[in-house]
């Protein structure tokens, strides 16, 4: 499936924030227990640029299929080689390997934007998105046991991550 990275305008912020709140019933993408509003994602939208911590809208065939973000982990100049990716894809493409690209583009543009480790932070119990980064050469660099307690459950937090270069 040939999919098309495009950089997210503030017009894509609807959108995006539709498809992030469309996972947050399964329980296993975000913590967020409720829906988040646009205006709640403002200035995490803000934070992203194309040269520096790119938010990618994914189009398949010319169809919004979901988003990707590079985000900054911790906040703190050192960290600034070590980004977090997140995926969050429309129910209707889903499981169809829109995930592989999007891995697969992080890995390729990584080096252009200075990034020497890259990660996910992804629950325990979401199986298909730890088998996703490992197939890609991932590994287990943290396990955050009973982190998140989502509906009377307490859920692991496993980073994964990989070195660049």
């Amino acid at each position: 499936m040939n999919v098309v990275f495009t950089d997210a305008q503030p017009t894509d912020l609807v959108r995006i924030v539709k498809t992030y709140n469309s996972t947050i019933a399964s329980r296993l993408a975000t913590a967020d227990l409720e829906e988040v509003s646009v205006e709640s994602k403002e200035a995490w939208f803000n934070l992203h640029s194309p040269k520096h911590r790119p938010l990618w809208v994914l189009l398949v065939e010319n169809v919004y299929a979901g988003w990707m973000s590079f985000n900054s982990f911790y906040g703190r100049p050192a960290y600034d080689g070590t980004v977090e990716v997140s995926i969050y894809l429309e129910e209707d493409f889903r499981g169809k390997g829109i995930g592989k690209a999007c891995v697969q583009k992080a890995l390729e543009v990584a080096p252009e934007l200075e990034i020497q480790n890259l990660l996910g932070f992804i629950f325990a119990h979401n199986i298909a998105s730890l088998n996703l980064f490992y197939k890609y050469g991932f590994t287990d660099w943290a396990r955050l046991p009973g982190v998140a307690k989502m509906d009377d459950q307490w859920r692991d937090l496993v980073i994964v991550g990989k070195k660049i270069g």
